[in-house]
This record gives structure tokens, C-alpha cells and sequence, in this order.
């Protein structure tokens, strides 16, 4: 990732060698749903097993630059192992609050590295306020979503790298699970980065937020041509990821969806389990159940005509199905 250096934060790397993950062209998954050229971008493939180690490397070595000792965040599972990985290689503390249901392998890795791991009774929200509340008090560094302003200059390298994949041009159509969707407004911030620089013109893929019909509160607004979302009650799906009932960037990413012309839709979790299933056993890629969600988004536009067959398209994996083995476990019964 850090090949981008000159576009990331002003600081010593602090690095697990994260990043330029594969972009993994799935024939046979793509020829059962009639798009001739899909791709998945897996990101899986990443330190830590998801694409939150983009973020972590740039937070945590800005962290490491401003003298900070201690860092704290809320998370659905990925983005804490992430951030006690990264704390762990700079030297620095790292406390998380978890939901008390977050999968197994996350807690399991977080409490790994070293992290101060707190669970708490309720959603990736709670334990947000849960930080909050205590962070100034306790001297530590709040790194939560767009909270602080470099994890979205890591995140936002997925979208140079799928400008060098594709030879100096952007796909017709980009599929990215959405939860705080701060990788989906990344990118959107890489594409205007990269025609400022004269690299692109202003065309741009049409985005696709992916939701799991058990929280899809960007679909909800999309739907209502809405400029933000509201916060989703009681919400609940397999995707831990996606568990988020209120995104702190959803004027930024409804913003993108609107302007390129892209769509907001929502999946079951039968429905992603069901595409999980089908893109292991059709192209050997082992995906996290957030994956699934874009997998089976892309089968919805198809049949509504809104992905043409001759189009390129890639959908965005953003986690290792081996951290999912319970929702694995559920689907394959």
C-alpha cells in the first residue's frame, strides 16, 4: 500500500505489508450471472485477514508520528484486530470495545496482539459511545471512523490500486459492502485525486453500496433520495460488518452513489450466505459473508437490467471467510 507514499500521511510507515491485494477475475461465478468480465478484488488477502489493515497502517503511523501512546476504538470485530496488530508493531496500547456477540476469531485475534479488549452489551453504536464517553478522561487517541482523518487515506488506496489494475482506467461498476462505508467514500476521494492529477478524466464506475436486509439504512435513504440516513433499529444479519445502524459518513456516501449514478441494494443473509457458497465452489474464493452481500447485490442488478453483461465489474471481498467459520458452519448444514 505504501507505494502510494506520496498520497498518505506524512509519516514512517508502520507496516505488515498490507495492500495491492489480488484482483482475482472469477469466470465461472460471473458466466452463471451473465456478466462476462467479473472480478473480485480480495481483500481478504490483507494483514489480519480484511480490508481494515489499510486504514490501521495509516492511523497507527500518524499515531506513532504525534507521540501517542494509547490508542482506542469501537468495532464489529475487523477493525480491532486490525488496530492491535498495528498497535502491537508500533509499540503502542490499544483498547477496543466489542460487542459481546462479535465473532469468536476477531476477539480471539485482538486479545493476541496484546489489546485491551472490552465487550459490551449491544451494537458497533454503543461501543462507540462507549469510547467516547472515556477517551479524553482516559488520554486515549479515539481512531473511530471518521473521527480522525487518516484511515481514509489508506482505505482510499483501493481505489488507486484498481486504477493501476485495469492499466490507467476504472471499471464500469464498483460493488463494495457497505457498513460505515468509509473504504466505498475512499475511493470515491481517490477517483477526484486521481483526475486532479490528470491521471483520469471524469468519468467515473458507478458505485454500488451493498446492505444486509437485516441493516441497510443507506438503502433505506437511496431509496428515499435521501442526503443522510437514519439510525436502524433492532438491526441484525450474520455479516458483522455490515451491522452498522447508523454511518457516520452517510451524507458522503449516498453523495457518491447519487453522482455516479449507482445504486444502494439490500441482501438477506440467506441470500449472501447462499453467494458465498456459490463463488467457493465455482472459483475457489473463500469469502466473508460482507463479500457474499456484493456477490448477491450483482445478481439483483443483473436481473433488474442494471448491470449489462458485457460490462466490467468488481466487487469488493472485504474479509477472509476463515474469521466466519460459524456463519461457514450455519450456511453449509
Amino acid at each position: 500500500m505504501w507505494r502510494y507514499r506520496e498520497i498518505l500521511p506524512a509519516a514512517e510507515p508502520v507496516t505488515l505489508g498490507e495492500g495491492m491485494t489480488p484482483l482475482v477475475r472469477v469466470p465461472r461465478y460471473g458466466g452463471a450471472l451473465g456478466v462476462d468480465t467479473l472480478f473480485v478484488k480480495d481483500e481478504g488477502l490483507n494483514p489480519t485477514g480484511s480490508f481494515k489493515a489499510r486504514g490501521l497502517t495509516a492511523a497507527v503511523s500518524m499515531a506513532r508520528t504525534l507521540g501517542v501512546e494509547t490508542l482506542a476504538l469501537p468495532t464489529a470485530g475487523n477493525a480491532g484486530g486490525a488496530a492491535a496488530a498495528y498497535a502491537a508493531h508500533a509499540g503502542l496500547n490499544c483498547v477496543i470495545a466489542m460487542p459481546a456477540d462479535t465473532p469468536t476469531a476477531n476477539v480471539i485475534e485482538a486479545r493476541a496482539f496484546g489489546a485491551d479488549v472490552r465487550m459490551i452489551d449491544g451494537l458497533i453504536s454503543d461501543c462507540g459511545k462507549y469510547i467516547a464517553e472515556r477517551a479524553a478522561d482516559a488520554g486515549w487517541y479515539d481512531v473511530s471512523t471518521l473521527k480522525e482523518p487518516y484511515r481514509i487515506e489508506g482505505k482510499k488506496t483501493m481505489g488507486y490500486e484498481l486504477w493501476e489494475n485495469f492499466g490507467g482506467r476504472l471499471p464500469d461498476v464498483v460493488v463494495y459492502p457497505t457498513g460505515g462505508g468509509v473504504g466505498l467514500i475512499g475511493m470515491w476521494k481517490a477517483f477526484e485525486e486521481l483526475q486532479t492529477m490528470g491521471l483520469i478524466g471524469p468519468q467515473r464506475p458507478r458505485m454500488v453500496a451493498a446492505q444486509a436486509a437485516g441493516c441497510a439504512p443507506i438503502v433505506r435513504a437511496f431509496e428515499g433520495h435521501e442526503t443522510a440516513a437514519e439510525f436502524w433499529d433492532g438491526a441484525a444479519t450474520v455479516a458483522s460488518g455490515l451491522r452498522v445502524p447508523k454511518a457516520i459518513g452517510d451524507f458522503l456516501i449516498l453523495e457518491a452513489l447519487y453522482a455516479s449514478r449507482g445504486e444502494a441494494i439490500a441482501v438477506s443473509d440467506a441470500e449472501l450466505m447462499a453467494a458465498c457458497g456459490e463463488l467457493a465452489r465455482l472459483d475457489g474464493i473463500f469469502a466473508a459473508p460482507e463479500g457474499g452481500a456484493g456477490l448477491a447485490a450483482v445478481a439483483k442488478l443483473v436481473a433488474a437490467g442494471k448491470i449489462g453483461g458485457d460490462e466490467t465489474v468488481v466487487v469488493f471481498n472485504t474479509g477472509s471467510g476463515y474469521k466466519y467459520l460459524d456463519a461457514w458452519a450455519g450456511a453449509l448444514e
